[in-house]
């Protein structure tokens, strides 16, 4: 292999670290050139605006065999998108050993710029779930510098974990629907650690949420929270216990039970390490109904063995 070659297989290694992906991301740029090897003693063909190199979206110069990035408010005419991969790029980090030693030589430029051999890859614009396929290539891209897309990724990650579907959990009340004014009533949540997988700037984004804190809002303008207690539940005989989040209601009637889950997130682009997401995410759960009912009580000198239907008794009467 070639000085040359040894020299772009590390480099490529290296940007594929950086970006975790073998494409390369949009950023703003000078116009860039594409040529085949047999180009590289004349002006290359071909160019992309200054929206920069993308992992999709380009369009076919018709009639040539060129590709660009779609100029700003043209309704495109090809019905393919296109993308490149570097040539020899198996994914993540990994190279095709054997596919390096036979790779195509992207000779500098008379002004210095070097060249990558890239693969042009196709599929049908706006068909959900197309494939991509092969198109042309290889070939030289000259002058791509691109960007990594890390930091945009890190500057619009919290607004967008803000807004994914995260399950607050679900609040379970003991004893329930009903309680009694002035009783303990134990209140604990059930919520779990969720992933979910999005898109951004192109790239592959996992996110996991994990539940971190707890603010319980009891309906009779009492909160309680954030703090790091989900509670738990206690056995039957065991309720009117006062917990970590229980509540003893002052009044009766019927309150709404809320809980605000606070969500510590990760993110991992392309498969990557993960990375913290700053903050904390705030998802509500649905309001859970209970109804608080006053106790009377009342002493009777009456034995019920003796007399089912005393006052008292189950069989009794009601009560004057």
């Amino acid at each position: 292999m070639s000085a040359l070659l040894r020299c772009w297989a590390v480099g490529l290694v290296v940007v594929s670290l950086s970006l975790f992906s073998g494409a390369y991301p949009a950023q703003s740029l000078p116009d860039a050139k594409v040529g085949s090897e047999s180009d590289a003693g004349s002006p290359p063909k071909g160019h992309w605006s200054s929206g920069g190199a993308g992992v999709s979206g380009w369009e076919k110069t018709p009639g040539k065999d060129e590709f660009a990035r779609p100029s700003s408010g043209n309704i495109p005419e090809d019905p393919n998108e296109y993308k490149y991969e570097l040539q020899c790029h198996l994914g993540g980090g990994d190279f095709d050993t054997p596919c390096l030693g036979r790779q195509l030589d992207c000779k500098d430029r008379e002004d210095g710029a070097k060249g990558i051999p890239v693969m042009w890859l196709s599929r049908p614009r706006g068909v959900p779930g197309a494939v991509w396929a092969h198109h042309s290539g290889p070939t030289c891209l000259y002058d791509a510098k691109p960007e990594d897309l890390l930091p945009r990724i890190a500057a619009d990650i919290q607004r967008q974990f803000q807004n994914l579907p995260v399950n607050a959990g679900s609040v379970v009340a003991q004893p329930s629907p009903n309680t009694l004014r002035g009783a303990e009533t134990n209140f604990y949540a059930e919520a779990a650690e969720q992933q979910f997988d999005i898109t951004m700037f192109g790239q592959q984004v996992h996110v996991v949420a994990t539940p971190v804190q707890y603010t319980w809002n009891y309906g009779d303008g009492t909160v309680f929270g954030p703090q790091p207690s989900m509670g738990g539940p206690l056995p039957q005989d065991r309720w009117g216990e006062k917990t970590r989040t229980s509540h003893a209601y002052a009044a009766t009637g019927d309150f709404q039970v809320v809980l605000t889950t606070s969500f510590q997130g990760t993110y991992s682009v392309n498969s990557g390490p993960p990375l913290p997401i700053p903050g904390q995410g705030q998802f509500s759960a649905p309001p859970q109904g209970i109804s608080v009912w006053r106790s009377l009580t009342r002493n009777y000198a009456d034995d019920c063995n003796a007399n089912p239907q005393g006052q008292g008794c189950p069989g009794g009467g009601a009560p004057r």
